[in-house]
């Protein structure tokens, strides 16, 4: 379900998530079935040399993107595609429903993609009118729920399957199950009716190649091809970077992607789109258009933080977040979670709609490890938090506690004091002040380091 994203409060909102005890129960198990099948997944491979390989191929194409998108408009175009680029989100939304009005378009049905969760497509086809159906079953299953999806890989992530059962009873009318292979088939009934209804298929892409205009998409679930081929129109939208310099790179990032992303070998569908349907072929949409978005990624691409760019999203860092782990997706307010997500979007959407959910990184490091291209990911974090306090988008009382503590750092018996009073006061700054939010905070130490070892 598309949503037009305003960052808010972080803090507030992993408040509320944190006491959600079947959010964390779904987040614990969810997160750690990807890190255990990951890190089985890439035991066994020279996964370092690989992403040294792919992080050189992200590298090389953010500093050429001008040319390999030139290269891939033209070769698109020759494949029978029509290309369009999309300055903003805006722009993108228009030119999308251009397309499908001019053609009397209205059922469409969807598969997967971030960037029109980024831009809000969906919502804003339904405000006019059409009939707008995702099809993969996460994404189905947070569209009936009125909710954002809360991971890029598992879009319904944070539901159970009693919640899913009680949601497919209220809003499709079914008598209530929590047996996963009934809940699938259910789903599976109603969208294959849709996409036999059809006029129109959209979705994301996860790579596109320059040298032959392909399209390159990654799914585990059969309506990835349903959506690009059975409608007789297909409209793809993706972001600028996706681009990759040839289909020869591409191996590469068969071998990584899936195995960061869900911990399998190989994902259970690859498809590669080449132009139009040909004579003769009895499958493929008659009509291909690829909607180019920039929406402030060449910016992005020639300041400090470029290397964000490289991002295959994989979702291996949200994963390994400590963060987001807790508190889930939702308490982002944006398409995008985890570090990569915090990263982007502040550049997307701005220091001052952004700046709370530099809150949500430990600095741990574990995202830089986890990704498949090399990301710097920690130094980006740290970078932007940077920023925020140059900027003025900290608490004041953060700003001068943190003033107050960097004097303390510079003279030892200042310290040493407030350590003693710090004790001396912590109960009441637990049971108080902090209103119960130091509570998985371990207390101070009676007798400080310094002191055992002397």
């Amino acid at each position: 379900m598309s949503h037009t994203h305003t960052t808010s409060n972080f803090r507030d909102n992993a408040v509320a998530a944190l006491q959600d005890n079947a959010l964390r129960a779904a987040m614990r198990k969810a997160t750690d079935i990807f890190i255990a099948m990951r890190v089985n997944a890439v035991s066994d491979i020279p996964v370092e040399d690989w992403k040294d390989k792919a992080s050189a191929i992200r590298a090389r194409v953010l500093d050429n993107l001008p040319a390999y998108l030139d290269e891939f408009s033209a070769t698109a175009s020759s494949a029978g595609a029509v290309v369009y680029r999309a300055k903003d989100a805006q722009s993108a939304r228009e030119t999308v429903l251009h397309i499908l009005k001019d053609r009397g378009v209205a059922n469409i049905v969807k598969a997967k993609s971030m960037v029109t969760e980024e831009i809000g497509l969906n919502d804003y086809l339904i405000s006019r009118g059409m009939s707008v159906v995702e099809t993969d079953l996460g994404e189905y299953i947070v569209q009936l729920a009125g909710e954002p999806p809360s991971h890029i890989l598992g879009p319904a992530l944070h539901k159970n399957r009693q919640q899913i059962g009680r949601l497919f009873e209220e809003k499709l009318g079914v008598p209530y199950t929590e047996d996963a292979e009934e809940l699938i088939g259910i789903a599976k009934r109603i969208l294959r009716q849709k996409f036999f209804e059809a006029q129109a298929g959209i979705s994301g892409a996860n790579f596109v190649t320059a040298d032959s205009g392909s399209i390159i998409i990654f799914t585990n679930e059969g309506n990835g091809r349903m959506v690009t081929t059975l409608p007789p129109l297909h409209i793809a939208v993706l972001s600028i970077e996706k681009v990759l310099p040839s289909l020869s790179d591409l191996p590469i990032f068969i071998r990584l992607l899936p195995r960061s992303a869900s911990g399998q070998i190989l994902s259970s569908y690859m498809s590669i789109i080449t132009g139009t349907r040909k004579p003769g072929e009895l499958t493929g949409a008659k009509e291909l258009h690829i909607v180019l978005v920039d929406n402030g990624r060449s910016e992005i691409l020639r300041g400090e933080f470029r290397d964000i760019l490289k991002c295959i999203r994989c979702s291996a860092c949200i994963n390994v977040c400590p963060v987001y782990r807790m508190v889930g997706g939702h308490a982002y307010s944006s398409a995008y979670q985890g570090p990569m997500g915090i990263i982007l979007t502040t550049l997307l959407e701005g220091m001052d709609k952004a700046h709370s959910l530099l809150d949500a990184t430990t600095l741990c490091g574990a995202c830089a490890e986890a990704c498949p291209v090399c990301v710097p990911l920690p130094r980006l974090l740290a970078q932007l938090r940077e920023d925020r306090v140059r900027k003025g988008f900290t608490p004041v009382m953060e700003r001068m506690a943190m003033s107050a503590f960097g004097q303390a750092l510079r003279v030892p018996a200042i310290f040493h004091a407030g350590q003693a009073a710090l004790r001396l006061f912590w109960p009441l700054a637990q049971g108080t002040v902090a209103n119960g939010r130091f509570n998985g905070i371990a207390p101070p130490a009676k007798t400080s380091f310094r002191r055992r070892i002397s």
